[in-house]
């Protein structure tokens, strides 16, 4: 038995990767619209009512329209835009999030994609929020820096342009970027994080920062303590890894490439015992786990098949 997928905004970034996972998938039906059909709301329609699951890969309005298209249908579908990230009627579409959360994706109806910035963060926050080490009113910055895909077609043409692109630069200055409500909301802080994103000219690849100060954890929290609750709850599953004492200290840098091409996500702790001060790092795709991959990861579970199947984890 084959699964029918359609992907609404297949021949954007995001689309085309997940086309990509899928292409040569024996147990994925991949439903294709050419050009002309594309551009016509019946076609479209009719695709989106015939898939078993549906992949919108469009900006928030375009989302929410698709979602009125599905009406009436048995379709399900998977959001990556940021429309429905924080709606209580999705599901969150983060397997790792909480033991157990794979399980309910793979029986929801609608599951929203979650945002690469967003992602690492939870990643790194939240099993201390629920372990009781960090400070869930806790004052929270998080820096990072993305490769240019995560801007889409306007970015990469801009950075892969005739004129030389800068080698970095840092963006979302008026502190209220898309990504704060999600970041929130399945972290569970009390209040927004602040963030500081940046981009660089690499085409993928993306490297996210938490300094966690003294003040914000329980008093006496170590290290190991730190990475140990990391590596409990990321102890099931293939796609995230929590690296221990010994491969940290070989470390004398980290690069944003570390995980450019892949499904995967690798947490790093760093500490500074004497004064307190704990510095995390997450490193990912943001074309693979912080987009295209966590769609095919759930796909994959929604249609009960190997959860990591198409992944290069």
């Amino acid at each position: 038995m084959t699964v029918s997928v359609f992907i609404d905004g297949g021949h954007g970034t995001t689309g085309l990767q997940i086309r990509e996972r899928l292409a040569d998938r024996s147990e994925i039906s991949l439903l294709l619209l050419d050009d002309a059909q594309r551009k016509d709301a019946a076609a479209r329609r009719d695709a989106l009512h015939s898939a078993d699951i549906a992949i919108l890969c469009l900006p928030d309005d375009a989302a929410r329209e698709a979602v009125a298209l599905l009406e009436g249908s048995n379709t399900r579908v998977i959001d990556a835009s940021t429309a429905h990230r924080t709606a209580l009627d999705w599901t969150f579409g983060f397997p790792e999030w909480e033991p157990g959360h794979g399980d309910t994706i793979a029986t929801s109806h609608y599951v929203a994609n979650p945002g690469c910035y967003a992602q690492t963060f939870i990643a790194l926050t939240h099993p201390l929020i629920q372990a009781g080490i960090l400070d869930r009113d806790a004052n929270v910055t998080v820096n990072a820096t993305s490769g240019y895909s995560g801007g889409g077609k306007a970015m990469i043409a801009e950075f892969e342009g005739d004129e030389p692109a800068t080698a970095f630069r840092n963006y979302a200055l008026t502190l209220a970027h898309k990504h704060l409500p999600e970041m929130q909301r399945h972290s569970g802080l009390a209040s927004q994080p602040l963030f500081s994103p940046s981009v660089a000219n690499i085409y993928s690849g993306m490297l996210v920062e938490i300094p966690l100060p003294p003040a914000a954890l329980r008093a006496g929290t170590t290290e190991d303590e730190i990475r140990s609750v990391l590596t409990e709850h990321y102890a099931v599953g293939q796609s995230i890894s929590v690296l221990n004492a010994s491969e940290t200290a070989a470390l004398d840098v980290v690069t944003i490439e570390r995980c450019a091409g892949t499904d995967r996500m690798e947490i790093i702790v760093f500490a500074n015992p004497q004064a307190g001060y704990f510095r995390l790092c997450a490193v990912l795709d943001n074309l693979g786990k912080g987009a295209a991959g966590a769609a095919v990861q759930n796909l994959n579970l929604m249609a009960g098949l190997g959860e990591f199947s198409g992944l290069r984890t």
